[in-house]
């Protein structure tokens, strides 16, 4: 059974940095695309970033670019999103999916519809 673990959210002033972790288990760390979303209250969700292990191909959303980046370490099943330069307009839940048997690019960051499996998420809170 595949699982996705998210952990390292916590509240962290304007301007600071947090790396979120997806901790996966349960398929073949290979051939597969791992995606990070977020959503507020109130807002929907919204696609954040995601990588795609067969080419090592990332695509991240406009408000994160230059920002935000989806690192991967294949030997520990983990992808994580490092985040820095951090707004109080990023404070919402952030999840991590993940498609197995996927070949060539990353998709983009917001085709939620690609991804068979969901973390629970964890909370990032950014004080303004």
């Amino acid at each position: 059974e595949v699982q996705l673990v998210e952990s390292g959210g916590g509240l962290v002033q304007a301007g600071g940095s947090l790396r979120l972790s997806c901790a996966a288990s349960g398929f073949t760390f290979s051939d597969y695309a791992i995606g990070w979303f977020r959503q507020a209250p109130g807002k929907e969700r919204e696609g954040v970033a995601c990588i795609s292990s067969s080419d090592g191909s990332t695509t991240y959303a406009d408000s994160v670019k230059g920002r935000f980046t989806i690192p991967s370490d294949n030997a520990k099943n983990t992808v994580y999103l490092q985040m820095k330069s951090l707004r109080a307009e990023d404070s919402a839940v952030y999840f991590c999916a993940e498609v197995s048997q996927w070949f060539g690019r990353a998709p983009n960051q917001n085709s939620a519809n690609v991804y068979g499996f969901w973390g629970q998420g964890t909370q990032v809170t950014v004080s303004s």
